[in-house]
């Protein structure tokens, strides 16, 4: 590759920078003769924190300046946690790779010397999919809207405003903070949000990424490929409860969804299994399965 400087958009936040330097640290290694660099920004995502995402136009908030850089050709390539891309990507800004994934779980994070969740203190939980799964595990306790990054959360948990908080196992551990984990939630009891532990390398239409072959990852590009059909079939941004969990073992994928649909207030949750390379295909047919059992309109 002859290009001389490679510039990776990234969001500010400390996760983000984290998550970029990990796709930074492989393309040195890979183009050890390009200089690569970081180029972070505030997303409106970021900046507007007194409403819930879907009060305020959805995931695409926290793309909308990274596409803009890419676009300009400020920066070559974008890094993102997957589970916070839209659905629809702009056909000029491809996802080039994904990575492998890591931990997909969500966890249950107690504030500093709590063995357990204090009375009459909320859950702090950003998403309809963790609320309505959480009201099955704790049926007593209420969750309250929270926004902010991992490390703005965790300190207003510690400051007594919730009684746990629920996040992605991912980003807690890439942060290096394993140690405030409290509980994992199995999949099979909180399923996580599509594409969750995996990121996502943005780049544009046309241009030559063959750099970046030892880094994607197979088995997380399938089940991507069937979480993120499995959302679209269904039209699930931030403000339904949507989720969707591929496995994918020996050529084979399992993937499990959730859907909740508002017109009949019901959600049903199921599982499909199919070959690999049929991924996109399973996630529509467990999308139209479960909206079916759910009475939603096809």
């Amino acid at each position: 590759m002859s290009k001389k400087s490679i510039v990776v958009g990234s969001r500010e936040s400390k996760l983000a920078v984290i998550q970029s330097e990990m796709v930074i640290e492989y393309v040195k290694g890979a183009c050890p003769q390009a200089e690569v660099s970081l180029l972070t920004m505030k997303t409106t995502g970021d900046i507007i924190l007194d409403r819930t995402l879907d009060k305020i136009g959805g995931k695409g908030l926290f793309v909308k300046e990274l596409d803009k850089a890419l676009m300009e050709r400020r920066s070559d390539l974008s890094v993102h946690s997957l589970k916070d891309m839209p659905m629809e990507i702009p056909e000029e800004l491809p996802i080039v790779a994904f990575s492998k994934r890591e931990d997909p779980r969500d966890v249950l994070i107690l504030p500093q010397g709590e063995t357990e969740i204090p009375a009459g203190k909320p859950i702090g939980c950003s998403s309809q999919r963790r609320t309505l799964q959480l009201k099955e595990l704790f049926p007593d306790i209420p969750c309250k809207s929270i926004r902010g990054n991992v490390i703005t959360r965790l300190s207003k948990l510690d400051a007594g405003e919730y009684g746990a908080l629920v996040l992605a196992a991912a980003g807690v551990k890439r942060l290096g903070l394993a140690d405030r984990i409290s509980r994992y939630f199995e999949p099979e009891e909180m399923i996580p949000a599509a594409g969750q532990g995996i990121l996502a390398v943005q780049g544009r239409a046309g241009e030559d990424y063959s750099y970046l072959d030892g880094y994607r990852d197979s088995d997380a590009s399938f089940a991507a490929l069937a979480e993120r059909a499995f959302v679209r079939y269904l039209d699930g941004g931030c403000s339904s409860p949507i989720a969707a969990h591929g496995v994918v073992n020996e050529g084979r994928i399992t993937l499990t969804g959730l859907y909740y649909c508002e017109e009949t207030n019901t959600y049903r949750k199921g599982r499909m299994e199919d070959s690999a390379e049929h991924a996109e295909e399973l996630g529509i047919a467990l999308a139209k399965t479960l909206k079916e059992q759910t009475g939603g309109k096809q």
